[in-house]
């Protein structure tokens, strides 16, 4: 058995308290004996969902031997109310015991510097590996076997039931539900996100009609009571009459035909994009990631890419798909449609006068859109981590993650401002932001109906009918910034270090060229006088510029390992990505070397 890394492993420090444990309070020395993963992550971030999903196979095959415990995060104000992340925790079906840690305790313990990062502990409470970002379940898995083999002939691996207990389910006719449309009859088909189906409502938005899909997860095609979705979000109108559906966490785009009740894959293979994956092509063989929105937009069906931060299209005369607008960086970024960045696109709608698609950028609380010239522009917004309740002129004017976007009769758009609770106002005619409506509980979409607003609920549960004010509801200022500290680093020349240890039994695959990829910028730009722009080594030196005492760094890397193995002629290969966005304050006592753990252990740390 090779040697391991081992570091103590502090204890699990949380003030809100565990979930999912029947009120159990839990320590660490309580799961001695067990494999222990900890999943960092925070309910807003697409990628930590998709570690979820990731981490279900391996949670499920490992379940007398690994417990995994969700150290629940926050980036934004809103995440650190419990309620909030009780709803989460039922919204995503997480089947784990989760920490609430609204004060970033046992991430400050654990040194943590991303959402999503997964820590592995041995049975006998050593950390053993660190992994940041998408990717790993396999390497993970790899590690667990390995620690199961040791840890059994040691005698220190202890078997049985862990510590998760399942909430009591709660009976509501839709549960958090997440984009609706108006259909021609008045009635309304809405995506009950957690229930993997959509339900057609009444006019009254209450009387059920009908459901399609069994409510299982799954990806399957067929009637009614055969359909399988994977939380499915944003609903479009296509020209032939059919409904197009995102269906997220399939990363498809599915078609309902109302009259007959089927349900048909139009785009996507059931695989998540990565990094070298096609960008464009025949749309049921082109992967796609966590699609969120829809609109049709021009001749195209626009797609909100929550997952890789971007905008694509579907043509159904093509029958294809591929990247409209967005670099896969996250952030936010303003220009032509190739060079714009966008942060987890969330909610579509179409300008009245259909020159505008109106884009709500949820990562970055802000409202952007995109012209017929193919130029980004945004109305409301600064950054990742600028955020809060400020309605006046929209250059100072702050939203907190808004999930949907409505465009209104006069120009004006409706945000559903989600972590909020709040319908925000902006008008472009006069460039202010006002707030219509507040105690809405995380709104995700909202419908016009004969002059009122139906907003979608979520966490209610339900839709609601809103008149439109005459005047605006005054709200005092909120300015927040994520309470995720600044890394303090040196003046001068800072040393960037991406750890990458490939799996056991794995090696980097260079049978192509380089396996890693290095990208790096900074916001402001002026922060990095020297090391920004693309490259293969995963360290890199770069010169902080004099003058700039405070920004962000923005680095992105990919790391690509296959089987160990020269007698296999088809190695099984992974993919190994994460995208960091580093605050940091330039001071003389600050540090000279910046480590990023992809996966393994920083041994210079």
């Amino acid at each position: 058995m090779a040697t391991r890394a081992r570091v103590r492993a502090p204890e699990l420090i949380g003030k809100g308290g565990w979930l999912n444990t029947g009120d159990r309070q839990y320590t660490l020395s309580e799961l001695r004996g067990r494999i222990v993963i900890l999943d960092f992550w925070t309910f807003c971030c697409v990628n930590c969902l998709h570690v979820l999903d990731e981490l279900r196979e391996l949670e499920e095959k490992h379940r007398d031997t690994v417990v995994i415990i969700g150290v629940h995060s926050p980036k934004f104000v809103h995440e650190a109310d419990h309620q909030a992340v009780v709803d989460a925790v039922e919204r995503y079906e997480v089947h784990h015991p989760v920490l609430d840690d609204p004060e970033l305790a046992t991430w400050k313990q654990y040194a943590v510097r991303a959402w999503p990062t997964l820590v592995v502990i041995d049975p006998e409470g050593y950390v053993v590996a660190q992994h940041a970002g998408e990717g790993h379940a396999h390497a993970i898995e790899k590690l667990v076997e390995e620690l199961e083999a040791e840890h059994a002939a040691k005698g220190t691996l202890r078997r049985g039931d862990g510590p998760y207990v399942a909430p009591e389910p709660v009976a509501t006719h839709l549960r958090f539900p997440g984009k609706a449309l108006l259909l021609p009859d008045g009635g309304f088909l809405v995506s009950d996100t957690t229930r993997h189906r959509l339900v057609e409502l009444d006019a009254d938005g209450e009387t059920v009609r009908r459901h399609f899909g069994t409510g299982e997860r799954g990806l399957s095609d067929g009637g009614p009571d055969e359909a399988r979705f994977s939380e499915p979000q944003g609903l479009a109108v296509l020209p032939d009459g059919r409904i197009a559906v995102a269906d997220t966490v399939n990363h498809a785009i599915r078609a309902l035909d109302l009259t007959t009740g089927v349900v048909t894959t139009l785009a996507g293979t059931g695989r998540q994009w990565w990094q070298g994956s096609p960008t464009s092509g025949p749309a049921r063989e082109v992967d796609l990631s966590s699609p969120w929105d829809l609109a049709w937009f021009g001749d195209r069906l626009w797609i909100a890419m929550a997952g890789v931060h971007q905008l694509w299209t579907y043509d159904p005369e093509a029958g294809s798909v591929g990247v409209a607008a967005g670099t896969t960086n996250e952030g936010l970024v303003d220009g032509p449609v190739a060079e714009a960045w966008f942060a987890q696109p969330s909610g579509l709608a179409v300008s009245a006068d259909g020159e505008r698609l109106w884009v709500a950028d949820s990562e970055t609380s802000a409202l952007r859109w995109v012209g017929r010239d193919g130029q980004v522009h945004t109305a409301v917004g600064t950054g990742l981590f600028d955020f809060g309740h400020r309605d006046g002129a929209a250059a100072q004017a702050l939203l907190q993650h808004p999930l949907g976007v409505t465009a209104l009769p006069d120009g004006s758009v409706a945000v559903s401002d989600t972590y909020n609770h709040a319908l925000r106002r902006y008008d472009p005619a006069s460039g202010e932001v006002t707030t219509l409506a507040t105690d809405i509980r995380e709104p995700s979409d909202a419908v016009l109906v004969d002059g009122d607003l139906v907003v979608v609920e979520s966490a209610r549960h339900r839709l609601t009918r809103l008149r439109l004010p005459e005047e605006a509801v005054r709200v005092p200022d909120q300015a927040h910034r994520t309470q995720r500290a600044a890394t303090e680093i040196a003046p001068g020349t800072l040393r960037l270090d991406v750890v990458f240890q490939a799996p056991a039994g794995q090696k980097l695959d260079t049978r192509y060229g380089p396996s890693t990829r290095l990208l790096v910028s900074s916001t402001p730009p002026e922060l990095l006088a020297d090391g920004s722009g693309a490259g293969t080594d995963l360290g890199r030196d770069l010169v902080l510029a004099d003058g700039v005492t405070e920004g962000v760094l923005h680095v992105s890397a990919m790391a690509a390992s296959c089987d160990d193995d020269p007698a296999n002629e088809y190695p099984a290969c992974h993919v190994h990505q994460q995208d960091w966005g580093v605050p940091v304050r330039v001071t003389p006592e600050g540090a000279a070397r910046l480590p990023l753990v992809l996966a393994g252990m920083d041994e210079q740390g």
